[in-house]
Order: C-alpha cells, then structure tokens, then sequence
C-alpha cells in the first residue's frame, strides 16, 4: 500500500517567506526580536543575582541554617563593626586617591601618545598590556615585587639612594599596604584612561590649535582654553566608569593583601567575602555589597547630568 506525499505549492511557500520579510520590515516585531536577548541577558545576569542579594540582605541567612527577615536589622547593626566602619573609610580613600591620580596620568599619557613619536603605534599596544593581562596574574607579579623578602620596588629604592636599608614591608605595614594597592590598580587602570582620553583628543579639530597658536596662545594656554573643555564629556564617562570599577575591586586587594594588615586595605568586595563566604553570614554578606549601591546611584546620576549638560 503506498503512503501519500503531501505537495506545498511552490506559490504558497513564497508567499509564506513574503510574509515574514514583511514583519521583519515592521518596527513592532523587529525592536522586540532584536531587544528581547538583551533583556533575557539582564534579567538572568543582573535583576535575579540583585533580588537575591536584597532578600538575603534583609534576612539573617547563614549557610546551612533557615533565614528569617530581620529588615534593616544588618544595615544597622554593620556600624557596630570595626571592620565594616574601616572597609567604609577605606572605600573612599582608595578610590579618591586612585581615580585622581589616573586623571592626572591618563590625560598625561594620551597628549604624550597623540604627539607624533617614533614607533607610535608599538607604544599604544604597549600600554594596553597592564589592562589585558589578566588581573590575577599581573597581581601576582606585584605581589613578588613588593614582597619583604624579594622586592625589587625595594632594591631599586636602596640602589637610587632613595630608600635605607632594608626597605619597607609593604604588604605588612598599615599606610604601605594601601599605597601597594593603590599603585596596582592606578597601573591597571590607566591604559583605560589614556586610551579613552586619546580618542577625545582625536575628534578635537586641530584648525582651533592653529587658530590659537595664530593668535599667540601658549601651550599652556591652549590646554586649558581649548583641550580640557572639549574633554570634559569624555573625561565624565571615564571617571564615572573607573569610579565604579574602582569601588568595586576585589582581586587586586585580595591577592596583595587580602584585607590586611588588620582590615586596612578591605574593600567591600573583599569584606563581602569574608563575612559572607568564609564566616557563612550570607545576610551581612549581602547587606555589605548593597552598602553602596545608593551612593554609587547618585553618583551616577550626577555625572550623567554633566555630560548632558556637556552634550547640549
């Protein structure tokens, strides 16, 4: 007995791949096809981690032990740490001192870079290995270097007369400690900065420089009337983004010095592991990480103020 075949008419089937090329064309399926991975994206990777992270923010998880909602209870109760109120303080001075002294660097570096030297292009690959390396690995390398036993930061102090034997601990010593982790992440940091300010100083049209130097205008002059102006959206973005990054730091601090010498280098990253991981406070743990979210909100909206403002 022989089994039928079903024919599609060769019209109906173009007519079909008419049809969808059609919705493709509109806007009301087009936006949502192309909109809906990225949001897929956003819900898993970042809305769920944050709704959990709230919830056990505002109860008393511990690892293997149920939770209970506790509220406000570990915000509060989190200014009663010494530790907690030194990771705190210590967020800020990090981060201020570290994004300070990458503007100053960046901007530094990035007119040096956009003269025209020799092997221009060799030196701007050349600054991007601090921001390619993975984090780790290049921490490692510091951390050999700043080690009190083997530093060459050191031996190259004693060699340059700049140092007296034998050097300072600096992964052991309060004031050291965070001047190590400082000097990394400006390190690693920096190729962001000059890169990104290169580019603003890219777009800048070179007719207003020679305007200027036609007029008389010194360098100096033309920096402060004509670069740093231009450069100010560019230079909003920059910091705004390290400001978070920065914040935000963990492997740099955990390798170097893991919190120590007696929390003067914990961040909140590494505070939230501690509490959170190793002691098995899930709920203080969470409430640590969302310390700042607020202030970083403000931030936030602040800076992209100044950029509209720049924009328009």
């Amino acid at each position: 007995m022989a089994i039928g075949t079903v024919r599609v008419d060769p019209a109906a089937r173009r007519s079909g791949r008419l049809r969808f090329r059609e919705l493709l064309d509109h806007e009301r399926f087009l936006g949502p096809a192309f909109v809906t991975p990225a949001l897929l994206l956003i819900v898993l990777l970042v809305a769920y981690p944050f709704v959990m992270a709230l919830y056990f923010a505002l109860s008393n998880a511990q690892i293997g032990r149920p939770s209970h909602w506790v509220g406000l209870q570990n915000f509060i109760g989190l200014w009663e740490s010494d530790s907690f109120r030194q990771t705190f303080q210590n967020a800020f001075v990090f981060t201020g001192i570290a994004v300070a002294i990458k503007v100053v660097l960046g901007i530094t570096l990035a007119l040096i870079l956009n003269e025209h030297l020799w092997f221009k292009r060799m030196m701007r690959g050349a600054v991007l290995l601090p921001w390619v390396i993975p984090t780790a690995l290049s921490t490692l390398g510091w951390w050999w270097m700043f080690n009190s036993l083997y530093s060459v930061v050191n031996w190259s102090g004693i060699a340059l007369g700049i140092m007296d034997p034998p050097g300072p601990n600096w992964l052991g010593q309060k004031y050291y400690a965070m001047a190590a982790v400082v000097a990394v992440n400006v390190w690693r940091g920096l190729p962001f900065f000059a890169i990104t300010i290169l580019a603003g100083l890219v777009s800048i049209p070179k007719e207003l420089y020679e305007a200027a130097e036609a007029d008389g205008a010194a360098a100096g002059a033309r920096f402060w009337n004509i670069t740093l102006p231009l450069l100010k959206p560019v230079l909003a973005v920059v910091v705004l983004f390290s400001t978070i990054f920065t914040f935000s730091d963990f492997n740099i601090v955990y390798v170097l010095t893991n919190g120590g010498p007696i929390n003067s280098t914990h961040l909140f990253a590494t505070l939230t592991r501690q509490i959170g991981l190793e002691s098995g406070q899930i709920g203080q743990g969470a409430a640590i990480s969302l310390y700042l979210f607020p202030v970083l909100v403000f931030v936030v909206l602040v800076q992209l103020r100044f950029v509209r403002r720049q924009a328009y």
